[in-house]
């Protein structure tokens, strides 16, 4: 448990993991090596090691995942209120995962299927999952980025982020985070569409309303964590 709550924020390397959990190299590298076996822990693009796809095969299997089941009627009412494509996004490893979507029904749209598998180094759901993450990790997703950390510092203070044309041209974004124990964010909410509607400033149009979906989504998930 150690091992997994040590990934629980990203990627960590060997001496990364004996750092944070306080065990010995060796049983560090025992554990991790057996969870690895289980699928509970894999290895990213840099042999880093990261929480593995059989958890999330069993968030699915209880029917118990508490985020998506509050945050999938937030992005509804996210959609209808800003008329544009409503996503939740998770970092898992080098990349964001769309996690639930609600899809603006006509028109031109961003659309996001759920289960894709975005970079982060690009788009305004990257900048949240990112903004808060410690130092180094930040230093080393900054490489190839299209933002900067002068952006993340800008993404803290304000508590939401925008882009525009970032990871696909023509589209713009706005995201803000979703916060689980210990104040840590695991996740991001953003509305998405051509840069046409949102303009090439985005977040004057809708970060408002994201932030207050993403206040409700924190909101339900803080009741549901205080309930005996």
């Amino acid at each position: 448990m150690s091992v997994l709550d040590a990934l629980e924020s990203g990627p960590a390397s060997l001496a990364q993991l004996v750092r944070i959990t306080g065990l010995a190299r060796p049983t560090a590298h025992r554990l991790a090596v057996a969870l690895e076996r289980h699928r509970m822990v894999s290895r990213d693009s840099q042999g880093r090691f990261v929480l593995g796809p059989r958890l999330g095969e069993l968030s699915i299997a209880t029917g118990e995942d508490r985020l998506l089941a509050v945050a999938t009627p937030v992005l509804v009412q996210l959609r209808d209120l800003t008329g544009e494509s409503a996503q939740l996004y998770r970092r898992q490893g080098d990349v964001r995962v769309c996690v639930a979507a609600a899809e603006r029904t006509s028109g031109l749209r961003d659309t996001v299927p759920v289960g894709s598998e975005l970079p982060m180094n690009a788009g305004s759901a990257a900048q949240v999952l990112l903004a808060w993450e410690d130092t180094d990790r930040i230093r080393r997703s900054l490489r190839g980025a299209h933002f900067t950390a002068a952006s993340l510092t800008q993404v803290r203070r304000r508590r939401w982020a925008q882009s525009v044309g970032e990871r696909e041209q023509g589209v713009a974004s706005v995201s803000a985070p979703i916060n689980g124990p210990g104040g840590r964010v695991v996740a991001a909410v953003s509305v998405s569409g051509p840069i046409e509607r949102l303009t090439r400033s985005p977040g004057r149009l809708h970060a408002q309303a994201v932030t207050s979906a993403a206040e409700k989504i924190n909101e339900a998930l803080h009741n549901h964590e205080a309930q005996p």
